[in-house]
């Protein structure tokens, strides 16, 4: 509405007797907003299948080798903690931080190992001394967990496993 339309209704008002609508004034105020991002951290795995372990020959001598994956997301700048427990067979004298990982079958156990690192000499287990630690990006971060089943065991022919709980902590 115009500035001549707006004064011919206020005139018109006048003299038909209408009430005349007065203009208001204005005022404003800061609306806060906030929000909090605390930390928090996603983790799960992808299996370690070594395949087939030959003890008569080509394990009688020789490791086998394999890898799994554990991935863990966390917030940007979170600071986490990955451990790898026992298992679910670990052998008498295990301990949280130097863990004696079996895989059972049959009745049977064979022993493994599980590593933070390629050259398999750095035990990823549970504490401070053999932890993976990470800081988050906001980003899946795939760590690589590398096994080893020592060579020369003698097991009967059977399918072995054994369950490895994995944890982050933030």
């Amino acid at each position: 509405m115009s500035i001549r339309s707006v004064m011919r209704f206020i005139v018109a008002g006048l003299f038909l007797g209408a009430p005349v609508t007065a203009f208001a004034g204005t005022d404003t105020a800061n609306l806060g907003v906030s929000a909090e991002v605390t930390a928090n951290c996603t983790i799960s795995t992808s299996p370690l299948a070594f395949g087939n372990y030959d003890p008569v020959d080509a394990n009688a001598a020789a490791a086998l080798n394999g890898t799994g994956t554990v991935t863990v997301t966390c917030t940007d700048g979170a600071s986490a903690q990955i451990e790898l427990d026992q298992g679910a067979n670990a052998d008498a004298g295990s301990t949280a931080e130097a863990p004696l990982r079996r895989l059972t079958g049959g009745g049977e156990f064979l022993s493994y190992s599980l590593f933070s690192d390629s050259g398999r000499t750095t035990v990823w287990a549970t504490g401070a001394a053999v932890d993976v630690e990470h800081t988050g990006t906001g980003t899946a971060a795939n760590l690589t967990v590398y096994g080893s089943i020592a060579a020369g065991q003698n097991v009967g022919a059977e399918s072995y496993s054994d369950t490895v709980v994995a944890t982050v902590t933030f």
